[in-house]
């Protein structure tokens, strides 16, 4: 699409000329008033190497590029045929724990509370007994220290097949970590983050014991939501105690019965379970996809509410910045201009995207360059780039002295605790600059830089890699269900601590690692988890390499003499 026919879509009606599938008028041309044309049927981005996905131009002030190689055919039906097995086993081993052959570790009913409603149901726990327990190992491993750059993690063992762990009083010691949410490295038990908190600590205590509304407000909340405020650009905003809350306690209080929720497929659970409590109708899009969110937008306004055809009190549209499962960045400038086209509400979760993303670090709407004042409803966590937890939401003073009334998290919760609400002050002062530094914008340009080196060097390696070029979210696909825990365990043996990810959590046949890169890495750290002793030797061991992208040709000899040369 160029940039005049784009202008002219955004301006009013186009006349473009139709394909051969669609029925033509006399003259050849088909009336459109589609603000994104949907040129063949959608499809995930992806094609038989490395497509881009492609987007609205004239909406852009740089290049938007993501990449999601298509699963290679014979890697599909080995995954399928891999889950298969197990299933096959798994009923083998349910048949065998019937008849007490096998031992059940499982939670069983009573022989005298057989008539009684069951409350556990074998069956939906079949998946957790027979799969998700061969590599259990993988997950809920205990650390022993602060988790930034590097960790420690309390060694354990099974012997019986991961149904019960022991520690064995070692400790793992200097573990990379990629994997949590530290982004910019504020996770730490030392600098003036930490200073500040000990300080608060020692001034209000840990707990506040009361809510915001009756005696649990205090000066430093007060102080934090003016300084998240003017972070945003917005009028006003109020913080939480817990991220998850944040979401799920918040969006009944803004739409209910009679309203629509139109959420992509890929929203955080928190997400979900708040469009779910409000009572609203729910309609989900295709992830990212702007052909079918604008078609839903045009049913709901033209049909209205189901039965009595009613215009729609309210139509909400929920998004993430960051999509932490892959690793892309939202549309946001085209669902801001199918928000404003259709007159629509725009809720946008900056969780992984807020101090991530930006010159500023400012979040998604900071990486475009893009007005506070479009979206609705700001809101994010400080649970990641922060290194404290809660959460926030921003917007106009109407909606946050609305939501300080009818909101559940905020009369029924117990207050953020201070040094945590001092943590974030302190963090976000120096992301912003005001403490009279250059740190936090060096920190933030420095996971910008770690982001790019590392998206490159494990592409370049062969690996197939979702995502956004500048999420720092970096998704490695895995594929077979074997890999999963055989992943997670080699890269642990080599010193590196990763997260794994598979079925139901993604899609059945795109199992994954999760990567997450910290302004706090450094380049020896990234070269450690992607090199040829760890990254590569495992990726070669368990055959991981599947990309089929053009690998780039190394460096000749005489390319530096020449460049000396021309100097």
């Amino acid at each position: 699409m160029t940039e005049g026919s784009a202008n002219k879509l955004l301006n009013g009606d186009a006349c473009q000329r139709i394909s051969v599938a669609r029925k033509a008028s006399k003259n050849g041309f088909a009336k459109s008033h589609s603000l994104f044309q949907e040129p063949h049927k959608y499809r995930r981005p992806g094609g038989k190497n490395q497509n881009v996905t492609q987007s609205n131009h004239s909406l852009y002030k740089n290049p938007f590029l993501e990449s999601f190689e298509e699963t290679p055919l014979l890697v599909a039906v080995l995954t399928y045929m891999g889950y298969g097995i197990l299933t096959i086993f798994g009923y083998l081993r349910d048949f065998l724990r019937h008849w007490n052959i096998e031992k059940c570790h499982v939670a069983r009913e009573r022989e005298e509370q057989k008539d009684f409603v069951p409350l556990y149901q074998d069956f939906e726990n079949f998946y957790t007994r027979n799969l998700y327990m061969r590599i259990r190992d993988n997950w809920n491993r205990p650390i022993c220290s602060v988790p930034s750059a590097k960790m420690d993690l309390v060694e354990r063992v099974s012997h019986d097949y991961n149904w019960t762990f022991e520690h064995t009083g070692k400790v793992v010691k200097e573990v990379i970590n990629m994997g949590s949410y530290n982004y910019l490295g504020f996770a730490e038990n030392s600098g003036a983050c930490a200073d500040a908190a000990l300080e608060s600590t020692r001034k209000y205590g840990v707990g506040v014991g009361s809510t915001r509304c009756e005696i649990g407000n205090l000066d430093i909340h007060e102080e934090l939501e003016q300084l998240v405020a003017r972070f945003l650009g917005v009028e006003s905003s109020m913080a939480f105690g817990m991220g998850f809350a944040t979401n799920s306690m918040n969006i009944p209080a803004l739409v209910s019965k009679g309203c629509l929720i139109l959420s992509d497929e890929l929203n955080h659970a928190s997400l979900v379970l708040g469009a779910r409590l409000s009572g609203s109708t729910i309609r989900v899009f295709k992830h990212n996809n702007m052909q079918s969110l604008e078609k839903l937008l045009r049913d709901a306004i033209v049909n209205g509410q189901p039965r009595t055809h009613r215009p729609w009190k309210k139509i909400l549209i929920v998004v993430e910045g960051i999509y932490s499962m892959e690793g892309s960045i939202v549309r946001l400038p085209e669902v801001i201009a199918l928000k404003k086209r259709y007159k629509a509400y725009l809720y946008l979760d900056e969780a992984h995207s807020i101090g991530a993303l930006g010159p500023n670090g400012r979040g998604v709407v900071d990486y475009f360059g893009l007005d506070p004042k479009d979206v609705d409803i700001m809101m994010g966590t400080f649970t990641k780039s922060f290194g404290a937890a809660g959460g926030y939401i921003g917007g106009k003073k109407e909606l946050i002295d609305y939501l300080r009334c009818h909101s559940h998290s905020t009369l029924y919760a117990t207050s953020m605790s201070p040094p945590v609400a001092q943590q974030i002050i302190t963090s976000m002062k120096l992301i912003m600059g005001e403490d009279g530094t250059t740190l936090g914008v060096e920190r933030v340009r420095q996971l910008s830089e770690n982001t790019t080196y590392f998206r490159r060097k494990l592409r370049d390696m062969g690996f197939i890699i979702y995502g956004n070029d500048d999420s720092p979210v970096v998704p490695m696909m895995l594929y077979m269900p074997a890999k999963i825990g055989a992943f997670g365990r080699e890269m642990l043996k080599r010193n590196i601590g990763t997260v794994v990810v598979g079925f139901p959590a993604t899609p059945i046949i795109e199992s994954r690692a999760r990567f997450c890169v910290s302004a706090a890495h450094t380049r020896e750290m990234l070269d450690t988890v992607s090199g040829s002793q760890s990254g590569a030797e495992v990726g070669d061991v368990l055959q991981l390499k599947y990309s089929r992208r053009e690998k780039p040709l190394p460096p000749l000899a005489w390319m530096a003499e020449e460049s000396l040369l021309q100097d």
